[in-house]
């Protein structure tokens, strides 16, 4: 891992769980945005938001058990959703509703 992302990852673990998932959220919505547009900048988006959820996992503060199911039950849905076969039946609406609550979150708790 090089500086850069060393001192990423410490910021990264400094925001609380609520602005750690609004910003993955922020990704989705641009890999949303992009999908009819530009397919390879929405990839890109969907790429930097897994990477962002690998980081949350991977932050000691997030491995509560009903933290850490739902992390990986979310990565779950959005590679279904983005890669595979939509078998969950997810939406674009639904993504965008799921995040929205996290960014409402992220503003009250601070």
């Amino acid at each position: 891992m090089n500086y850069q992302n060393l001192k990423f990852k410490k910021r990264w673990g400094k925001l609380s769980f609520f602005e750690q998932m609004a910003n993955i959220g922020s990704e989705i919505q641009r890999a949303i945005n992009w999908r009819e547009k530009n397919p390879e900048y929405s990839k890109l988006a969907f790429e930097r938001a897994l990477e962002l959820i690998d980081l949350t996992i991977a932050d000691k503060k997030n491995r509560r058990r009903g933290r850490l199911k739902e992390l990986l039950r979310t990565k779950e849905l959005l590679v279904d959703y983005f890669c595979f076969d939509n078998v969950y039946k997810s939406s674009d609406k639904i993504w965008q509703n799921y995040f929205l609550a996290y960014n409402y979150a992220a503003r009250i708790v601070q």
